[in-house]
Parts: structure tokens; sequence; C-alpha cells
């Protein structure tokens, strides 16, 4: 497959069917969200009233687990070395038995760099079984460039952030789980920082990971086994007014004035710091975000 023949594409298919067509290290960072096999013997109003368009949710859990596997590997021949994937994903339980996401991503070939928790402050699926379950997992995962088996450190803006990500559900989307923009913003802003990349989402569903990518001045490959969400994830890509905004806000919690280290050094407050005002490279990137025509 033409690796330029897809760039800034939605490819409508099966995430493991495209992956194997597309070339070793071409993207530099992806983020996706699978679905969660929450048919195969789960009850609750989300699991019966909630559904994916053009594909079933519902396999038993070790060839669901089987193909996540499968999924994964394939990502991580497609990424560079030195490259992040952020896995959204979370602990479900079979039969009384926790099923972690983790019981499948040791066995794949990536190195788990972090496990981080996104609050989503609202349940997914209410039972009286257990505490509400607001929080879902975002998995860090990193691969090494020869012996270096936890790649660089992100600048001192981005590592202000905790691992603990606070973010509602966006609601204004007829997909049943989209991210709000925010989060793949995130991500995308903490691991490029200013380098253009290529940001890929095999799972793209309506498309929030690549209209991120594309605001914040990124190509992006996407693919999804739905058609009704690609039709919808296209449309997204030609209006994205509202989405900027959105990601201004993100990116503003970024920005520092001075770094941690350097505060430290000049013998100066080392608490949580609030920038008063922008410097002229980050007023440059709002600019950009701004001048990233819909097209």
């Amino acid at each position: 497959m033409n690796t330029l023949k897809y760039l800034n594409k939605i490819i409508h298919g099966d995430a493991i069917i495209i992956l194997k067509q597309l070339p070793d290290k071409i993207a530099d960072v992806g983020i996706t969200s699978p679905p969660y096999n929450k048919g195969e013997n789960k009850k609750g109003w989300l699991v019966n009233n909630v559904k994916y368009s053009g594909a079933t949710d519902k396999f038993p859990e070790d060839k669901y687990q089987e193909n996540q596997i499968e999924v994964l590997n394939e990502i991580f021949r497609i990424i560079k070395d030195g490259g992040s994937f952020f896995y959204n994903h979370k602990i479900k339980w079979e039969k009384g038995i926790m099923l972690h996401p983790v019981d499948w991503l040791r066995k794949t070939k990536w190195i788990l760099r972090q496990e981080i928790i996104w609050d989503r402050m609202i349940a997914a699926n209410i039972r009286g079984w257990r505490f509400w379950q607001v929080e879902e997992r975002i998995y860090w995962l990193y691969k090494p460039i020869g012996n270096n088996m936890i790649g660089e450190e992100l600048k001192s803006k981005h590592a202000l952030l905790t691992s603990i990500w606070r973010f509602p559900p966006e609601r204004e989307n007829s997909h049943p789980a989209p991210f709000p923009i925010e989060l793949p913003a995130r991500v995308i802003y903490s691991i490029l920082d200013e380098k253009k990349g290529l940001v890929i989402d095999p799972y793209c569903g309506s498309g929030t990971t690549l209209v991120a990518a594309k605001i914040l001045g990124h190509d992006f490959i996407g693919i999804d086994i739905s058609k009704e969400y690609v039709n919808l994830a296209e449309e997204r890509l030609k209006s994205f007014d509202k989405e900027k905004n959105c990601i201004k806000e993100e990116i503003a919690k970024h920005i520092v004035l001075k770094t941690f280290k350097e505060r430290k050094e000049k013998g100066e407050f080392t608490g949580k710091y609030k920038p008063t005002n922008f410097n002229n490279k980050e007023l440059t990137l709002f600019e950009n975000i701004e001048n990233n025509k819909e097209k």
C-alpha cells in the first residue's frame, strides 16, 4: 500500500486487514479506543441500548484478546522507533473475574511506559454490584530504540500534567463512545510538541483523533470498519471551528513561563505554576491552529 495514497484519509475496512497493508515505521504517534467487547455475557442499559454501527462487539474473550494483541503488534511495526501509542481501554468483569487490559498488553511487543487514569466523571454502565466505575485507562505504549527502554523525557511543560486526566465524554456525537477532543490533543501535543508528524488511529470512529491531528498541523491515517462513522468523520474534518477553541484551551494547560528546573535553580516557588501570559512561541502555535483551514 502506498502511504501517500492514504495520507490524510480515512480507510474503510477491518483494522487488522488494513494495518497489514501499511508500510513499516511510518507513523510517529497513535491513539485509539477499540470496541471493548462489552456484549460478551454482559448486561446493563449500556450494553443493550448503545450499539456500534457496522460491527459486532460480542466475541469470546480469548478471541477478542488475541485480536487486540495482533492489532497492537501491527501498530508496533508501523510506528517509528522511539514512537508512542496510546491505548484506551477499561477494566471489565467476566463471570466475577476481573479482566485487566494489562493482561494482553504484556503479551505484545510494546514497552508499557505508563498507565494513565481517565476520569470520565460519569459512570458508563451503572449496576449495583460495585462502586460506579467512572474511570477508564489509557496505556502509554513505547517502541524502544536499541537498548533505550524508557525513551526521552517529556518537555517540562508537558510533564507538569498529572497521570489522572479529567475529561467528560463528548456528548454531541452520534458515535457510542467518542473521545473528547482535548484527550487526543493532549497526547499529540505532548509527544510531538512543535514537530510535524504522522498520527494513526486504527479505530477512528467519528474521527476525533484525526480532527485533533489536523488542527495541530499533523498528517493522519484513520481506519474504521463502519461506513457510517467513516462518513461522519469525513464531514467533521471539513468543519471544526468549535474543536479549535477546545484545543486552544487544552494547549494553554501546557504553557509555562519558566520550567520547574529553571525556577528551582533560581530559588523561586516550585509549586504548581500558572502563567500570566503567553510567550511568542505559544502565540505562534495558537495562530497556526487558527490558520489550519477546514477543507
